[in-house]
């Protein structure tokens, strides 16, 4: 901002005391244009004194989306910045994001006072990164490939998740012979700054780091930004790939993920301090990427729907997807053999046990659990160990099956579901078209085993049937009346019996009278009234 000749200043706690002092006195003298202040200090009462003393044109909140505790990057001091509106509320006030889906727009107006305020949403779209995810296999050779065949002596950003991680690889890439420095809390803050200093101002530099790096650097020649673990959400996904291709010239984003990414961060959500709300919000935003992860269809249109915006053709031309379409299959028996599988082995076991029952590898761990003698063993030699993983994730995409930790991570298949593939595995016959193994509702499942044992042969059968089973809904849904005399819902074999039933029929409330015409009448007669 200096160097385009605006009077800019910054007062945080790198300047020294006399250095602060300058930069509060030119405030005062109203020798600034533009002061950069965190809101940690603003809050502090000798900088509310200091802002009273000042002739204030504007406050400009930028990264206003960490005002939200919905927002991928809340910060708590986001929220006292409310008092500008309290202190000073005939100074005009203008809140910046990148970043913000309509939930958090919401929250960002409601806690800075801006009720009222014209809203401005500018495209979300970014037409020169070419967005592309792939499966995690071995992701510091999947990256190390990556950048030597497409970004060779290209300026990058790789994001990983912990700080362990990003030493090693950053590590990895310099033995590759690729400029790359490690950037994280943990280091000493004189090292941090230098190798800020080096991405910034030196060429083809790659910073490995965590989400602490990138917000308020402005480089403009990022030719790639990868990440070898998930971000949190959609938001912090867009917002990091964001940093790549600023100078309009194409770029890359690149990420790897996989299913263990899904559990660490489910875990993470489970374990964290949060709210019930605030974790159910949390996990619809995880679901959210995934599915942009899995989707088949353009990345580009899944990510502009995310915040409301609808891409204006059917393909961007821009992304994986578009450039290389998945195969698509019916994936239905394939579902139902991955299901039945996760629901016969206990709900326990990880993606790894469950292929290798799928496959028939003879492992120690299946023959520790006898998982060989069941009947889903081998079912799934026709796919591969790549392709049995691929539908494993798109059933947690879909909310078929879900990854939870306990120990080491399993899947836990859909209750309903599974119940459903285990009755077809016993031999029940589906219903036409619909792809389910038997009907929703307990109540129809009851009824039709209700019918059949009317069906069989044996008064006593019938009887003893009718007094266990409750009341029931017999094919429309409806709730039906059990017939209080038992016997009438039985056919008699001798004459005088048949005479003293025909009387009771009469008489019973639930019994059709038409159904005293016909000895074949049977229980599933009872019909409501």
């Amino acid at each position: 901002m200096i160097e385009a000749g605006v009077k800019a200043a910054v007062l945080n706690s790198t300047l020294s005391l006399s250095e602060a002092a300058a930069v509060e006195a030119r405030l005062v003298a109203g020798d600034l244009d533009l002061l950069y202040i965190a809101p940690e200090r603003l809050l502090t009462p000798r900088c509310l004194n200091l802002l009273d003393r000042s002739d204030i044109a504007l406050f400009a909140i930028d990264e206003a989306h960490c005002v939200s505790q919905w927002g991928h990057d809340f910060r708590p001091e986001y929220i006292g910045l409310s008092v500008i509106a309290e202190r000073f509320p005939d100074v005009p006030r203008i809140a910046l994001t990148a970043t913000a889906d309509e939930l958090t727009r919401k929250e960002i107006v409601e806690r800075l006072g801006l009720a009222g305020a014209p809203g401005f949403v500018a495209s979300f779209d970014r037409p020169n990164i070419r967005y592309e995810i792939v499966e995690k296999q071995n992701a510091p050779a999947q990256l190390k490939t990556f950048i030597s065949e497409r970004h060779s002596g290209d300026a990058g950003i790789v994001y990983c998740l912990s700080r362990a991680k990003v030493e090693d690889v950053a590590a990895t890439l310099s033995k590759a012979g690729i400029e790359a420095l490690p950037y994280h809390a943990g280091l000493d803050a004189s090292l941090r700054a230098r190798h800020q200093d080096r991405f910034i101002n030196e060429d083809g530099v790659v910073i490995v780091a965590t989400i602490a790096f990138g917000m308020g650097i402005d480089k403009s020649d990022v030719r790639f930004v990868a990440h070898l673990d998930l971000p949190k959400s959609i938001e912090a996904y867009y917002q990091e790939t964001g940093r790549a291709g600023r100078d309009g010239k194409p770029s890359s984003a690149w990420m790897a993920y996989g299913l263990t990414d899904i559990v660490q961060h489910r875990r993470m959500i489970e374990e964290s301090s949060g709210s019930e709300a605030f974790k159910r919000v949390s996990r619809a935003k995880l679901e959210a990427l995934v599915g942009l992860a899995e989707t088949a269809s353009c990345r580009r249109a899944h990510l502009l729907g995310y915040f409301g915006e609808t891409l204006s053709a059917a393909k961007c031309g821009n992304c994986d997807n578009c450039l290389s379409p998945p195969r698509l299959r019916d994936g239905k028996v394939i579902a139902q053999k991955l299901l039945s599988c996760a629901y016969r082995t206990g709900q326990r076991f990880g993606a790894m046990h469950l292929i290798d029952v799928l496959v028939g590898r003879m492992t120690e761990r299946v023959k520790q659990f006898g998982h060989d003698k069941l009947s889903v063993f081998g079912i799934g030699r026709e796919l591969n160990e790549k392709q049995w993983r691929a539908a494993l994730r798109q059933l947690v995409c879909h909310g078929s099956s879900s990854a939870r930790q306990r120990g080491l991570w399993g899947v836990e298949a859909d209750e309903d579901r599974a119940r459903r593939f285990e009755r077809r595995d016993r031999g029940h016959a589906s219903r036409a078209g619909s792809g389910l193994a038997y009907p929703r509702d307990p109540r129809q499942i009851k009824a039709r085993r209700y019918r059949a044992a009317a069906r069989r042969p044996g008064r006593n059968r019938q009887r003893n049937f009718a007094r266990r089973s409750p009341d029931m809904a017999l094919g429309d849904g409806a709730p039906a009346r059990r017939c209080r005399p038992m016997s009438c819902c039985t056919t008699p074999r001798s004459r005088a019996s048949r005479q003293r039933v025909r009387r009771r029929r009469r008489n019973c409330a639930a019994f059709p009278e038409s159904a005293t015409r016909s000895w074949s009448t049977t229980a599933t007669n009872c019909l409501p009234w």
